[in-house]
């Protein structure tokens, strides 16, 4: 047997967190301990307590110690992690075993991003990522002639990942060429970016594995009729188009005749290292994109060899597992305090949500626990004045996660200091709260005159002890974005992995897209009255089509 089927076969054998003694373990530490832990109390006993939950990775530091957990609680989860055979399940996702079960694939991205020579598929990998790189150096190298836009147009995968990452990385981009982003299928959105641009200078990257994606082709049809009607007859259309795909003959039915493929171990929300990240070459240049897979490399060494109390991943992940078993929080916050990682909560939605939204383990079994929360967020401080009063003083709990870049780059040094304040300031207030004795004592001169004094005070009260992790980025880099980004693909993968699910999958996708095949026709069908335009509809859904049909 090769050593992806005996690692395979490790983690096939691995319990279910839920069957295991650390998990019991846990449920009694949790019920003695861990549900009345207050982080105020955490810190005035230990004086160390910063220092013992201060991890550093590579292009990252994360402080963990405002999370509702303890050295105890670290060391069970750690026993748990153990007790499922993380570390086999790991080395089987790093080796190329079939991890993704249900379609008999691989899971490949770190190989992506691995230098030359030392991962799978090396040769057809590097040689893919070389003819795609040279593209857009060409491409970069006609900005302004013919070249002023480029115009991606994808979904889910192929449209997440490049858009966060291009906007994350707007400092570094080719001053020449701007960068569009067409995802949806409603034309408004294809027709607001279209209606500045011109066919003559804009390059239309057209993002589909098989060349069939619904949206991403009626999105194609209508972009390549506009260019078609805007350009004399005869134009070459090759020069404005190009595709990610490995349907080459679709592409080249359509008019593209150059392309760029990748391989069924690489999952959408797992694309952007491959030709997928065309957009983001572009927008970068070779170089950029390189240190993009440079820092995601990094830190899939430091997953795949550290140890777990020093793994950033994995401790992100337990840490997971804790919230959402144990305490039974539902969501988590995401709050990057910078703008350029505006589109990151975005992106995480889908990485999370779409890998460990799973009901059932991988024998299909249903699991009675609960999985993916429910991730969200904005960029600091915009979300400070919108939903922060809930994080606050709400009923629910929710974990924050602060995403800090220690120098900008930009020369707006007291701006940056005063939106560094205010993330330090959010989990420092997260975590204290305050009493009503405090707020008694203070002076609020918004408050009405007429209010009891003590009653304004019980408005005024923070409950405090809200959990946080503060991750720290010197500089927001392609190299640090691309650790930052393999980071959470890392940590999703070992609350998956201890849940016993499949992360790889997405089977919840599939429903939607073949109901919404079988409704299309109804459309034509009760716009011209057909009587079987309803036949064997649900009341409420016949009675939404004939009222949008008429």
């Amino acid at each position: 047997m090769s050593m992806a089927g005996l690692v395979s076969s490790a983690s096939a054998s691995a319990p279910r967190c839920d069957h295991t003694q650390a998990w019991a373990a846990l449920h009694g530490h949790h019920q003695a301990h861990g549900r009345s832990l207050d982080l105020r109390e955490a810190f005035a006993r230990d004086p160390q307590r910063f220092a013992r939950f201060w991890l550093q990775a590579p292009e990252l530091h994360a402080d963990l110690s405002k999370n509702h957990w303890d050295v105890a609680t670290q060391r069970f989860l750690l026993d748990l992690a153990r007790e499922c055979q993380l570390e086999a399940r790991r080395d089987a996702l790093l080796a190329g075993a079939p991890v993704n079960h249900t379609e008999g694939r691989a899971v490949l991205h770190t190989a992506l991003r691995a230098p030359r020579g030392l991962g799978p598929f090396s040769a057809e990998v590097h040689a893919v990522l070389d003819e795609m790189l040279a593209f857009a150096e060409k491409v970069r190298a006609q900005a302004g002639q013919p070249y002023t836009d480029i115009v991606n147009i994808g979904i889910g995968g192929s449209d997440l990942g490049p858009a966060m990452a291009v906007t994350a990385l707007e400092p570094f981009a080719h001053p020449g060429l701007r960068s569009h982003f067409v995802s949806n299928v409603d034309g408004h959105d294809l027709t607001a970016t279209l209606r500045h641009l011109k066919p003559s200078s804009t390059l239309f990257i057209i993002a589909s594995k098989t060349f069939t994606t619904q949206e991403t082709m009626a999105n194609a049809m209508a972009a390549r009729a506009w260019f078609d009607a805007g350009m004399p007859a005869g134009a070459d259309r090759s020069r404005h188009f190009v595709g990610v795909t490995t349907n080459l003959k679709a592409a080249a039915d359509f008019g593209i005749l150059t392309t760029f493929g990748f391989w069924d171990w690489v999952g959408g929300r797992y694309s952007l290292w491959s030709a997928i990240g065309l957009p983001i070459a572009v927008a970068i240049g070779a170089e950029g994109f390189r240190a993009l897979l440079a820092g995601a490399h990094a830190m899939d060494q430091h997953f795949a060899q550290t140890p777990l109390e020093a793994n950033l991943p994995v401790q992100l992940g337990l840490l997971d597992v804790w919230y959402r078993n144990f305490h039974g929080y539902s969501s988590r916050s995401v709050a990057p305090y910078h703008q350029g990682l505006k589109r990151l909560p975005a992106y995480l939605q889908q990485l999370e949500m779409e890998s460990n939204g799973k009901s059932v383990d991988l024998q299909g079994e249903a699991l009675p626990f609960g999985t993916s929360p429910v991730v969200w967020g904005e960029p600091g401080t915009n979300g400070q004045h919108a939903y922060f009063q809930m994080l606050h003083q709400g009923t629910d709990v929710v974990p924050v996660e602060f995403i800090a870049v220690k120098r900008p780059l930009h020369g707006l040094a007291d701006q940056h200091q005063k939106l560094l304040a205010n993330c330090l300031a959010q989990s420092q207030a997260l975590m204290l709260g305050k009493t009503a004795e405090q707020a008694a004592g203070e002076h609020a001169p918004t408050a009405s005159p007429q209010i009891d004094r003590a009653q304004l005070a019980r408005h005024r009260s923070f409950p405090g002890n809200r959990p946080s992790t503060t991750l720290v980025m010197e500089a927001l880099t392609p190299r640090s974005l691309g650790a930052l980004i393999a980071l959470y693909e890392h940590r999703v993968f070992v609350s998956g992995a201890l849940w016993g699910i499949n992360s790889y999958d997405q089977w919840g996708v599939e429903l939607g897209k073949a109901l919404c095949a079988e409704l299309l026709p109804r459309f034509a069908m009760a716009a011209q009255q057909s009587p079987g335009a309803l036949e064997g509809l649900d009341t409420s859904t016949a009675g939404l089509l004939q009222h949008l049909s008429a």
